[in-house]
């Protein structure tokens, strides 16, 4: 007859197996949906047709056979005092619609705005990588380079954006970055809600801002609310300790993740930044 004690241990030793069983099957469903939870796309038909306010065209770039980028490219509406081109990393929800609207904060100020679509939003066509990131913007910016020098370039990242942006800027020249609610790295962020799992072993994409960050020599001003409920103002933070002298971090008191060019200090800043 098994002893009381040998019961209790031979209990205990079935309930960590189960425990086990159930935390490695959630570390491999993790692994399997984490596109998923990285990517919001909204899909567009490859026939629709955009419909902006403000003077545009846009054009298609091959990637590889099953990758095409769509690329939208917003213009000042008087052509003649153009200062040169902003491009802009978007984030990780819907596709250009949803981010057109800020193509006005440069325009007014004579900058075109180089927009493009990830693998798999609106009318981009593949499967995104780490690598397909950095390379699209790299390719954007080639675009924006033969029409204007490096030194009339800037580099404008939202988001999820901010972090291909910070790698662009790191490898290529540019007239000063800007980066709206930026994060330490992608597995920094995923620990926030997995942290009881091995994000960095099994974490598709890595996207050490940080270390791009690092890095870069033009001048880098960075935005984020003290609000921010999805890239947390204490990771965003952490950027500080790598910024330069002439670096800026504004902090957006009460500002959230989408909100922050509806406080004036926002606003007036980005103007301050464009009129030089």
């Amino acid at each position: 007859m098994l002893h009381p004690a040998g019961k209790k241990k031979k209990r205990l030793i079935k309930w960590l197996k189960i425990i086990l069983i159930i935390y490695v099957a959630a570390v491999i469903v993790l692994y399997f949906i984490q596109d998923w939870l990285l990517f919001h796309p909204t899909v567009l038909p490859a026939d629709y047709r955009f419909q902006f306010n403000v003077p545009f065209d846009e054009r298609k770039v091959a990637y590889d056979s099953t990758t095409l980028f769509d690329i939208v490219r917003f213009m000042p509406a008087n052509d003649s005092i153009k200062k040169g081109a902003v491009v802009y990393c978007h984030g990780n929800m819907e596709n250009i619609l949803r981010y057109a609207a800020f193509a006005n904060n440069f325009t007014k100020h004579g900058y075109e705005v180089w927009m493009m679509d990830y693998p798999g939003f609106g009318k981009s066509t593949g499967k995104a990588s780490e690598k397909k990131l950095y390379d699209w913007a790299m390719q954007v910016y080639k675009l924006a380079r033969s029409r204007f020098g490096s030194d009339s370039i800037i580099l404008y990242g939202k988001s999820l954006g901010t972090g291909i942006a910070t790698q662009l800027a790191s490898v290529r020249n540019c007239k000063r970055v800007i980066l709206e609610t930026p994060y330490y790295s992608i597995p920094s962020l995923a620990k926030r809600y997995f942290f009881m799992y091995p994000v960095d072993w099994f974490i598709h994409y890595k996207i050490p801002s940080w270390e791009y960050v690092k890095k870069i020599e033009v001048p880098l001003t960075i935005i984020h609310g003290t609000n921010d409920g999805v890239i947390p103002y204490s990771n965003a933070l952490r950027l500080k300790e790598f910024l330069k002298p002439g670096d800026e971090f504004i902090s957006v008191k009460d500002g959230s993740h989408n909100d922050c060019y509806t406080f004036k200090e926002t606003v007036d800043k980005l103007d301050s930044l464009l009129r030089n």
